[in-house]
């Protein structure tokens, strides 16, 4: 799990990065994925310690959790946008409704590796 955090990270590092560059530098908010990246990919790489492992992992989780949070409205946005309808900000819609796909498999994925765990006492996340 801890490469999948890693991965998970790099991925919204480059979402906020190219949301950044795709609306020409508007606005800093087009950072906030990559600010959840950076906090990913660190549990991620805190997460290769084997001591602390289950911490690191269940603090990416909780990061993830929050991103999701914070960006979930903008799959109901995105919808209406591909359906014909009008939203503002348009390139910030889909960077939000990337970013809480992105953050729904990532949670998945770690609840699934947690069960696994707990269903076989040796395994590691």
């Amino acid at each position: 799990m801890a490469k999948t955090s890693i991965i998970v990270g790099i991925l919204l590092i480059i979402l906020g990065v190219g949301s950044y560059l795709i609306t020409g530098g508007q606005s800093v908010t087009a950072f906030i994925p990559a600010f959840f990246g950076i906090l990913i990919l660190v549990a991620g790489l805190v997460a290769r310690n084997e001591r602390w492992r289950k911490h690191a992992m269940h603090v990416a989780l909780l990061i993830a959790v929050l991103g999701l949070i914070g960006s979930f409205s903008g799959i109901p946005k995105t919808i209406t946008l591909i359906s014909g309808g009008d939203v503002a900000r348009p390139a910030a819609v889909f960077a939000q409704a990337i970013m809480a796909l992105i953050c729904i498999v990532y949670l998945v994925l770690g609840i699934k590796s947690f069960i696994d765990a707990r269903r076989q006492p040796g395994r590691k996340f």
